[in-house]
C-alpha cells in the first residue's frame, strides 16, 4: 500500500514534500520508478524539474532531446526517478558528488517502516569542489546570515558584483532560510538553501551543497546536530532487484579526468563483485550503452534466465 502511495506522490507532485521510499531489504538496492508526463505549453525543463523535486542536469540528461528552455506543450518528458542507492551505509546523509543527490535515512522509531528520502541538490563549481569524506552536522540555524570569506568577496569584486561584510537574512541572503553546518573545512561548508533555485542539480556553488528552498525545509526539520553525513563520488552504481542487476552511470567530475575505459573498468569492478552473491547472464550491449549514453538511470544489465 506504501509504495501505492508513493507513486501517487509522484503523480500528484504538488502534494509530495519529499521524494520518500520504503527502505529496500538489505540484499536489494533500488528506490523509485520512471515515467513520463506531458509538458504544459509554458513549461521549461526546470520547472517540470522543480515540480518533481529533480535537478537541472539530471532532467536535461534524461531528456537528451528536448528542448530545455521550450520544450513545447504535449512533448513527452521523461521523469528519472528511480535510483540506486549509493554504496555507503544507510544511515544519516549520503551526498554523492556526481550524482548531485542526497539520501537521508531518517531513523525509524519503534513499529514504524524504515524509509530513504531523496533531494537534488547544486554542489560546488569546478575550482571549489565539494570535499569527499565522512562528517556530520555541527550546527543548524533558521533565518542564517551570511559572512563571504575574503576570497569570494575578491571574486564577487572582481566581477563589478560587490559583496557587504555581512549579507542579513532575507530573500537576498544566497543560503535561503535554512542551513546546517558540516564539521569539515573548519565549519565553512553548509547544506542551505538558496534564493536561486535554478542552481540545484548543477555546480554553482563556492562548495557548500544547496538545495531547493521547500526541500531544505522539510529536511531541516529532520536532522538532529549529530547526523553522520558521508559525502562521496560514485560515477558508477550497481544494485539489484528482485532478480535483475542495474547499473548506472552518472557523468564525471571535470576534475576526476576520467576516461571511457576507467569508467569502464570501474563498472566492471563493481558488477563483478556484485556477482559474487548471485551470478547472473550479462547483457554487454546494455552496459556499453549504459557507459555510453550516462542518462543517470538506472539499466537493467542481466538477461532474463
Amino acid at each position: 500500500m506504501r509504495n501505492f502511495l508513493t507513486l501517487i506522490t509522484y503523480l500528484l507532485p504538488a502534494l509530495a514534500r519529499a521524494a520518500t521510499f520504503d527502505m529496500p531489504l538489505p540484499q536489494f538496492d533500488l528506490i523509485g520508478a520512471i515515467h513520463s508526463v506531458e509538458a504544459r505549453q509554458e513549461d521549461t525543463l526546470l520547472d517540470i524539474a522543480r515540480r518533481y523535486d529533480i535537478g537541472q542536469e539530471q532532467i536535461v540528461r534524461a531528456n537528451p532531446g528536448v528542448d530545455r528552455w521550450l520544450p513545447g506543450g504535449g512533448t513527452e518528458v521523461v521523469i528519472p526517478t528511480r535510483y540506486i542507492l549509493p554504496a555507503a551505509p544507510r544511515e544519516g546523509i549520503v551526498l554523492n558528488v556526481p550524482e548531485m543527490r542526497i539520501y537521508y535515512y531518517p531513523k525509524a522509531k519503534p513499529g514504524e517502516t524504515p524509509v530513504v528520502q531523496t533531494y537534488p541538490v547544486g554542489i560546488g563549481r569546478q575550482d571549489w569542489g565539494t570535499p569527499l569524506g565522512l562528517t556530520k552536522i555541527v550546527g543548524k540555524k533558521k533565518d542564517p546570515t551570511w559572512t563571504p570569506p575574503a576570497s569570494i568577496r575578491k571574486e564577487h569584486e572582481e566581477n563589478g558584483d560587490p559583496l557587504p561584510a555581512v549579507v542579513p537574512a532575507g530573500p537576498n541572503n544566497p543560503l535561503g532560510q535554512y542551513a546546517m553546518r558540516l564539521g569539515i573545512g573548519g565549519g565553512s561548508y553548509l547544506i542551505h538553501g538558496t534564493n536561486k533555485a535554478f542552481g540545484v542539480g548543477m555546480r554553482a556553488s563556492h562548495g557548500c551543497i544547496r538545495m531547493m528552498p521547500e526541500d531544505i525545509e522539510y529536511l531541516f526539520q529532520q536532522v538532529p546536530e549529530g547526523t553522520p553525513v558521508r559525502i562521496v563520488s560514485e560515477t558508477a552504481k550497481v544494485g539489484w532487484f528482485g532478480g535483475k542487476l542495474y547499473l548506472e552511470i552518472h557523468e564525471p567530475l571535470e576534475e576526476d579526468r576520467v576516461g571511457r575505459a576507467e569508467l569502464l573498468n570501474k563498472a566492471l569492478r563493481l558488477i563483478d563483485a556484485a556477482q559474487a552473491s548471485r551470478l547472473v547472464e550479462l547483457d554487454e550491449e546494455a552496459i556499453a550503452k549504459a557507459l555510453s549514453e550516462r542518462t543517470g538511470m538506472p539499466v537493467a544489465i542481466s538477461k532474463d534466465l
